[in-house]
């Protein structure tokens, strides 16, 4: 069963993979043949060896920013749902929530991390705000488009029926919203990463991000192509990590009903 699952899984990526394999031989060759210098563009063999030599002090830093970017990913989650349902259920909330978080986004975030950098010193807290500053707005923003998505029979329906707005929300409203939150929560989490770097780059003694500033600044080319390898698989496991979740929550199809079978009431 398991080497069915895996084979289907190769036969299902086999584009993408030779893809990926094919690339990494021509940079290989291309370096190779043209003797382009390695703190110009190293060779792909050069920086795996890196890698595996110096995994200690990768691994260090890798749980540095990984701890960083799931705090604010979390911290984005826990606030930025909440808010939403509000802004779905208070106009006042809407306005009000709109008014600040809008032109506030429009703010690059590498023009506040100094600030939190000011405020929250070199360690982990204002990294941590800036991955939940960057991550906070998709999740806010995809919540509402999602609960906003009923159609109005359907509230109709449930209030005829005598249900409770707390049973509308937990019946109807959040299963409604689940597709499009987890949507949310990807495109937030990849932020997460992008928004810890950049606070690690403004002033940090740890972290990927660091390793890389100070690798750029000695011109060691292989460390900083070792640093976005780890990156691209850090964010490529947490995106999976949250699909995995998605499909562990949403067990229907979008678009399928999502009553159970012999329940036809709110």
């Amino acid at each position: 069963m398991a080497r069915n699952g895996i084979a289907g899984l190769l036969r299902q990526h086999a584009w993408s993979l030779g893809t990926f394999v094919g690339i990494i031989v021509a940079w290989e060759i291309l370096v190779w043949a043209l003797r382009i210098p390695a703190f110009v563009l190293p060779r792909p063999s050069r920086v795996a060896l890196l890698l595996l030599d110096r995994w200690e002090l990768f691994g260090r830093h890798l749980a540095y920013s990984a701890q960083e970017i799931l705090l604010g990913f979390a911290a984005s989650v826990a606030i930025g749902v909440p808010l939403a349902i509000g802004i779905v259920y208070s106009g006042i909330v809407e306005r009000i929530s709109y008014a600040i978080i809008v032109p506030f986004q429009a703010i690059p975030k590498t023009a506040l991390a100094p600030l939190l950098i000011l405020w929250f010193g070199y360690g982990l807290a204002s990294k941590v705000a800036v991955a939940f500053l960057i991550a906070f707005f998709p999740i806010v923003v995809n919540t509402v488009i999602g609960m906003r998505s009923v159609e109005p029979e359907m509230l109709h329906l449930s209030r005829s029926l005598g249900a409770r707005p707390w049973q509308t929300f937990l019946k109807i409203r959040l299963p409604k919203a689940l597709p499009s939150m987890f949507g949310g929560f990807k495109v937030a989490v990849a932020l997460a990463v992008v928004g810890t770097i950049v606070g690690e780059y403004i002033g940090a003694n740890a972290g990927l991000g660091y390793i890389q500033l100070v690798a750029s600044a000695n011109l060691d080319t292989p460390m900083v192509f070792g640093v976005i390898i780890i990156l691209s698989l850090l964010g490529l496991a947490l995106f999976g990590l949250v699909g995995v979740l998605e499909r562990m929550v949403i067990r229907w199809k979008p678009g399928e009903a999502q009553l159970e079978p012999g329940r036809e009431t709110i």
